[in-house]
């Protein structure tokens, strides 16, 4: 017999009436580097149609699965099964509505996201090319650019759980400092005007969740500290 895991998966229907709770399933270890998300599909594929939950490309790089794997957000695609303590608990990413089982309702993350217009404003002509950057320049930009917008380090987060209406949190202010680092961009003085408010940035109080959360292993909290700095700087 091959060998099996447990998992233990929050299961909610709100149109069904029923009340919050959690199903164990055993599925098992088919093949090599198997990954949560081959065990999320093999229970739906196989055993339990009704499980609900995100996915796209299965590699890391879109975001659609971000969840809460024994206690810590990750990206399901890209968690190893192997050495996770069993049962595997798997629930929806924390301070969302959930709209099914593991589907939660990000339209607030990305309302939040679309605030700090997150494109390039030039006033400049429009180039006949593309517009360029020195190798330098486009370095500034690393640590940033790759972030996936899977909400896994913004809904690690106890300051953006308690003030999320207002304070814009890891993902997106580090998309904020992405912009404001781009030398193609001509607006930085403008996003800077837009996030000096005490609770849009300064409700970062440094726990560093969102650092440990990020499947990407990216900083949002330095990105953070780089904006209070140029607040700052521009002061002096």
């Amino acid at each position: 017999m091959s060998e099996a895991i447990r998992l233990e998966i929050y299961r909610y229907d709100p149109e069904g009436g029923g009340e919050p709770g959690t199903q164990v399933y055993e599925v098992p270890v088919f093949k090599p580097g198997m990954k949560l998300l081959d065990a999320l599909n093999y229970i739906k594929w196989n055993l339990d149609g009704t499980l609900t939950y995100r996915r796209s490309c299965g590699e890391g790089v879109c975001g659609s699965d971000g969840m809460n794997i024994n206690g810590v957000n990750g990206l399901a695609c890209i968690t190893d099964v192997a050495g996770l303590k069993q049962p595997i608990r798997v629930f929806p990413l924390p301070n969302m509505p959930v709209i099914r089982d593991l589907v939660v309702d990000t339209t607030h993350f990305f309302e939040q996201y679309r605030s700090i217009k997150p494109w390039i404003h030039s006033a400049s002509p429009v180039p006949e090319h593309e517009r360029l950057q020195s190798p330098g320049e486009r370095a500034e930009l690393d640590g940033m650019y790759e972030c996936v917008l899977c909400a896994c380090c913004t809904t690690s987060c106890p300051s953006w759980w308690w003030n999320g209406n207002r304070f814009l949190g890891p993902a997106v202010l580090l998309q904020a400092d992405r912009w404001i680092r781009d030398s193609r961009d001509e607006a930085a003085g403008e996003r800077l005007d837009e996030l000096e408010d005490a609770f849009k940035l300064y409700r970062c109080h440094q726990i560093m969740n969102c650092m440990q959360a990020c499947p990407k292993g990216l900083n949002p909290t330095a990105a953070i500290n780089h904006i209070k700095r140029t607040l700052l700087s521009r002061k002096s």
